[in-house]
């Protein structure tokens, strides 16, 4: 079974992480919330409270297929800042698994941090004019080798939705869980 590691900092894009853990979960891959601070309590941005499975320090040594970094204008900077989430995503990028950024974490953590090695990617608004570590590229949903990126919420079932396709190889249940679901997936 294919495992996906979600890291949720203080301040993280709520519809951003649910919606993708939703997603996979449906899809039968296991997803572990991972809690970037001290405790497995996180406060999203618009202020819900979330209990995480776990604290990415209790889980940093294990190795999972993908890392979704979700995000949210303090969540995002929260973990850009973070040794241990950098570490964290730079050992799995290493490795080849899945990188998966969504809204600004590709600017504000990977590119912060010299994380995109000039692959293309995309995120929400301008902050690609930050970006000198990258290519941009103004799509939904952008993949370049192990870096699968998402412009932003609008687009969360896009990037949910590849997601699931590429761990699992196949499209197709994918693709009809999103008919289930009435998600005119054009991806």
């Amino acid at each position: 079974m294919k495992t996906v590691a979600v890291l949720l900092a203080p301040g993280f894009e709520e519809g951003e992480a649910i919606v993708t853990i939703d997603i996979l979960r449906r899809l039968n891959i296991q997803v572990e919330t991972l809690s970037c601070g001290d405790t497995r309590d996180v406060i999203s941005y618009h202020t819900i409270p979330v209990m995480a499975d776990d604290t990415l320090l209790a889980c940093f040594d294990k190795t999972y297929d993908a890392v979704v970094l979700p995000g949210g204008p303090q969540g995002s900077v929260f973990l850009g800042n973070s040794d241990n989430v950098v570490a964290f995503v730079r050992r799995h990028d290493e490795l080849g698994k899945r990188i998966c950024p969504i809204c600004s974490a590709a600017a504000r953590v990977l590119a912060a941090n010299g994380l995109l090695k000039g692959r293309r990617y995309t995120c929400s608004g301008d902050l690609w004019q930050q970006v000198t570590d990258g290519v941009y590229v103004d799509a939904d949903v952008v993949e370049d080798g192990n870096l699968l990126s998402g412009r932003g919420l609008g687009r969360v079932f896009d990037f949910a939705l590849t997601l699931a396709a590429r761990l699992e190889g196949d499209e197709m249940p994918a693709r009809e869980h999103a008919g289930h679901i009435y998600y005119p997936w054009i991806i």
